[in-house]
């Protein structure tokens, strides 16, 4: 199979996946969108990883309802972004950078998403207590934003490690016996 149609499998997969896991019931903000940017950030092209990351938030934004236009345009570039953020820094992926830019990513998307809210939402007095305010109500959701980024990350890396591992052994094994 050639490199442009692996990419373009891993692609759809990470879609299809993402798409799935935020139809199915799910803790709020409990969702594989920045886990799917991250990955593809390592495993795609960064163009590919970019179009992925926003492929994925939009279909299932389609599907499951949009929002505040506003705070959906930032909501999708925080995926560009994180997208564009793993490409460049896990080159070469390993646990503690991945942990840290999976932290920073989560902080990252909470901080602009909800001054996102704060800035055009009307439902927080435009002050620095209204900003106080709005970051306040969403830690409940920022706690769930994190450990799903954490759970899904770690699953999409440690399922592509072991998938890495298995076919290397199989191509090494096949190789014994012709």
């Amino acid at each position: 199979m050639s490199a442009a149609k692996k990419q373009l499998l891993l692609a759809a997969a990470l879609i299809v996946y993402v798409v799935i896991a935020r139809l199915l019931p799910h803790p709020d903000n409990f969702a594989p969108l920045t886990a799917a940017a991250i990955f593809g950030g390592v495993y795609l092209s960064r163009g590919s990883a970019v179009g992925t990351a926003l492929a994925a938030a939009i279909i299932s934004d389609v599907l499951v309802g949009f929002y505040s236009p506003g705070v959906m345009f930032v909501v999708w570039a925080c995926y560009a972004l994180i997208a564009l953020a793993s490409h460049q820094w896990l080159k070469q992926p390993k646990l503690v950078r991945g942990g840290l830019l999976t932290v920073a990513s989560s902080t990252f998307f909470f901080a602009a998403t909800n001054f996102a809210v704060w800035a055009s939402s009307g439902m927080y007095a435009h002050s620095l207590a209204g900003l106080e305010r709005c970051f306040a109500m969403a830690l409940p959701f920022f706690r769930n934003s994190l450990l799903g980024d954490l759970f899904y990350t770690g699953a999409l890396f440690g399922i592509a490690a072991l998938v890495i591992t298995l076919s290397r052994r199989l191509a090494k094994s096949s190789t014994q016996y012709t």
